[in-house]
């Protein structure tokens, strides 16, 4: 089974930020990664007009778009799936990291600032580590903002065996 691990924090903390560095260094050491990026507002994908927003505008309830590089899967949907429901679509990687899910599951690692506040959004509990400009008084690994290799460490020791790539 792939790990999940769900990067969460306040608006504006940096995740998306933190992802690029994480994926970065995940990749130096030869896993292959998946990302899942939870939009609670909707999104669009295609734009009107283009092949695949006509097909899906004539009633496909999926539209696959496909080229030698990138493949593209919209589904129209009835209700939200689940992450493990989304993850299963994803294949031949090492770890599945998201963006949000905040209230998912899934392991987390929350990103916090001391702009930000000084509140957590999770539960030690919930939490394999905290990544922040501040200490907390917290029972949970806790890394400075920019400490990728050490977060990466973790997270082989917790999650990850060898890379597929290797």
């Amino acid at each position: 089974m792939i790990p999940i691990i769900s990067v969460v924090g306040k608006s504006g903390v940096g995740k998306t930020t933190f992802l690029e560095k994480l994926i970065a260094e995940l990749k130096r050491r030869g896993y292959r990664v998946a990302t899942v990026k939870h939009d609670v507002h909707g999104f669009e994908v295609d734009q009107p007009g283009k092949d695949s927003w006509r097909l899906a505008q004539a009633g496909s309830d999926s539209v696959v778009i496909a080229s030698p590089r990138k493949l593209a899967l919209i589904k129209r949907l009835d209700r939200e799936m689940g992450l493990s429901e989304i993850a299963a679509f994803v294949t031949d990687v090492d770890i599945i990291l998201t963006e949000g899910y905040k209230r998912g599951d899934a392991p987390k690692i929350e990103v916090s600032r001391r702009e930000g506040g000084g509140e957590l959004l999770c539960i030690p509990d919930e939490l394999v580590a905290l990544v922040s400009d501040q200490p907390f008084d917290l029972d949970v690994p806790q890394f400075g903002l920019d400490d990728m290799a050490g977060i990466v460490d973790l997270l082989e020791g917790r999650f990850l065996s060898e890379p597929r790539s290797r």
